[in-house]
């Protein structure tokens, strides 16, 4: 089957293997050869792949973090002169905690299609085999690094009452499960999902306090961590409000950034905690 022949314009969102090669699906390999152009994050990573898979002569384009903006107007281009354009990062599904989201809404907006063709995917993954609540999950990627922008996020997740997803360095590992444990509990359940789909994957399951300890071995490779969930938290009063409005003004903060602090923590409306700042 040849390019041309394949159909009209479209980008293709193409999920390749987050580890084990053998996870690139049958129908990804026909995407992926009849595309015109392929979109991706390391063309040397992606010529492995396609090589991988049989295809050559295909024709690559570097769209990464620092190059999406200007590749996602020469894929416009190409979709307007009736290219098929396969978009793929370097694992999992494109614009997932990679490239792809800021092409994908300039295709819309140029009129043109997009399809998808699913496959892994690294939360979805470690998720699954966590065993941990999988009905109602959210998707955290990295925290900020650090400073009030992180310690806001962990305040935040605190009272997440929806099992959690965050990705991490194995170097950054046990300082992170040091905050987390601080903001959440030590004993909060937690699933380390190491290497995935690798030769030596592993699925480390414990309490935040447990896995400091887990961390200290000087892990390496691919991690994501699964969170579990807070518990349902009772909402705060308005004298409980009050008090810690009053511990955030008493430290120098505006009322805006006060109210903003109590909603966090309280997880309390920052309309609420606002209107009743201003009392």
């Amino acid at each position: 089957m040849s390019r041309t022949d394949w159909g009209s314009a479209r980008l293709v969102l193409v999920a390749t293997p987050i580890g084990n090669l053998g996870d690139l699906s049958p129908r990804a390999v026909e995407t992926l050869s009849a595309a015109d152009l392929v979109a991706c994050e390391d063309t040397r990573r992606t010529g492995r792949l396609l090589q991988h898979a049989g295809i050559v002569g295909s024709e690559l384009l570097r769209l990464d973090a620092h190059t999406e903006e200007r590749a996602a107007e020469t894929v416009v281009r190409r979709l307007d002169a009736g290219a098929i354009v396969a978009l793929v990062s370097d694992a999992g599904m494109p614009g997932i905690s990679d490239p792809g989201e800021r092409v994908v809404r300039r295709v819309v907006e140029a009129g043109h299609r997009v399809e998808v063709v699913p496959g892994p995917s690294a939360p979805v993954a470690a998720v699954a085999a966590s065993g941990l609540a999988g009905d109602r999950w959210c998707m955290e990627g990295f925290l900020p690094r650090k400073g009030s922008a992180r310690a806001g996020r962990l305040a935040e997740l605190s009272v997440e009452e929806r099992t959690m997803v965050i990705f991490e360095s194995p170097h950054r590992l046990a300082a992170t499960l040091v905050d987390l444990s601080t903001a959440m509990g030590g004993g909060r359940l937690l699933v380390v999902a190491r290497e995935m789909t690798k030769l030596h994957e592993e699925f480390w399951r414990g309490t935040l306090d447990e896995a400091v300890g887990f961390a200290s071995q000087g892990l390496k490779g691919e991690l994501v961590l699964v969170v579990e969930g807070s518990p349902p938290v009772a909402e705060a009063d308005d004298d409980r409000i009050r008090a810690v409005l009053a511990e955030a003004l008493d430290a120098g903060a505006s009322t805006r950034d006060a109210a903003d602090e109590v909603s966090r923590r309280l997880g309390v409306s920052r309309r609420r905690a606002y209107r009743l700042a201003l009392e």
